[in-house]
């Protein structure tokens, strides 16, 4: 090989390990612009649209949203690298937040009481994988499924009313406290532009800078396990098990250590999401599992932003489509309550399109979709 074909083969082998960087920025920087182009949008533009616009921005850097898009990185871990279909990941939410809440009634300090959650979470996960690992994905879904509903109604049962409060939940005045008092912002209100929250408020500027900091976390946890051989192993299972498996490579503890992971990412979202309101066990039902694969498939399965931003659209484009026909539908058609509805039905179309036509989500590739399930 003569020293000009050296030397653009290796100039080709540092971009090839560049791009995914440069691409991971860029993808940064277009989710960054879009929030700052709806702040720009909520504060100078009046009307309708300016109001639609602000609606949106508070709902993009709601906690609750930072807490799906935590569990859907720990549901991208289970299918986009591993290809297990887990349709309980509402299980392992809830049970992080029943673990993390009641030891802190209980009088645990909030760093035990977040271990607490996540070692509830991998003993469920234990318990779950070991028998069931070994099944094929359609079977595997319908016990995931099974599970995580047999957890929110063994939550909701009366005779645990004591330590779950059952269907009412547990208040989060109860448990709330030793969080907010880490707080270092001190106390009073401010503002970004029409965004207007407590420093250290139930639903205030801590709570999201927490849940936000947490998701940047979960993201470069996951960039980093993607990039490592452990990750490549978890791409290689997902395409054709057998041929890991004849490397000497144990299929099934690779598959166990991806569950435990995604797992308690989704505990960790379930700990999130009930910080600035309550542990209602019906919250994290069945319809929170859907939320989270409507988020995964609209990002991009197998994409390390793609978890984020398809959690952000969901809530974000259905407070648009429900804005929008509140003031293009006349209320004799459609009242308040019917938008909302129907932004449900845009939301599922839009999905059914998505998966027909473009099955990868949007910053997918199609390449990763090559499953052994």
């Amino acid at each position: 090989m003569s020293i000009d074909a050296e030397a653009r083969s290796l100039t080709e082998t540092t971009e090839s390990r560049r791009s995914p960087a440069r691409r991971a920025l860029l993808i940064a920087a277009s989710m960054l612009g879009g929030f700052v182009l709806l702040l720009l949008v909520g504060e100078f533009v009046p009307g309708e649209a300016g109001s639609i616009a602000r609606a949106m921005a508070r709902e993009a850097i709601s906690p609750q949203t930072a807490a799906v898009a935590i569990a859907v990185i720990g549901l991208n871990v289970h299918f986009g690298f591993t290809g297990l279909l887990n349709m309980g990941q509402a299980g392992f939410m809830l049970l992080g937040a029943y673990g993390f809440t009641i030891s802190l009634i209980e009088g645990v300090p909030l760093v035990g009481a977040v271990l607490i959650g996540l070692l509830v979470a991998a003993i469920f996960g234990l318990v779950l994988g070991i028998p069931t690992l070994k099944l094929r994905g359609d079977y595997l879904a319908i016990v995931t499924i099974s599970a995580a509903e047999i957890i929110r109604y063994v939550g909701r049962s009366a005779l645990l009313t004591d330590v779950t409060g059952a269907a009412q939940g547990l208040q989060g005045k109860r448990y709330r406290d030793p969080f907010t008092e880490l707080s270092f912002f001190g106390d009073g209100e401010a503002s970004i532009f029409f965004l207007d929250y407590q420093m250290t408020g139930v639903n205030g500027w801590w709570v999201r800078f927490v849940a936000w900091s947490l998701v940047a976390l979960c993201v470069l946890l996951v960039f980093l396990l993607a990039r490592s051989p452990w990750g490549r192993l978890l791409r290689g299972i997902r395409e054709d098990e057998f041929a890991i498996m004849s490397l000497g490579k144990n299929a099934f503890a690779v598959k166990m250590q991806a569950l435990l992971i995604g797992g308690m990412l989704g505990a960790l979202g379930g700990m999130v999401y009930v910080l600035p309101a309550s542990v209602q066990p019906d919250s994290m039902g069945r319809a929170m599992t859907f939320f989270a694969w409507t988020a995964l498939l609209l990002g991009g399965a197998a994409t390390i932003f793609g978890p984020v931003l398809g959690s952000i659209l969901f809530f974000t484009v259905r407070i648009f489509i429900k804005g929008t026909a509140d003031v293009v539908v006349p209320s004799a058609i459609m009242n308040s309550q019917q938008t909302e509805q129907f932004s449900w039905i845009v939301v599922g179309v839009a999905l059914m399109l998505l998966v027909i036509f473009r099955p990868q989500g949007i910053l997918g590739d199609k390449r990763e979709l090559r499953f052994n399930v």
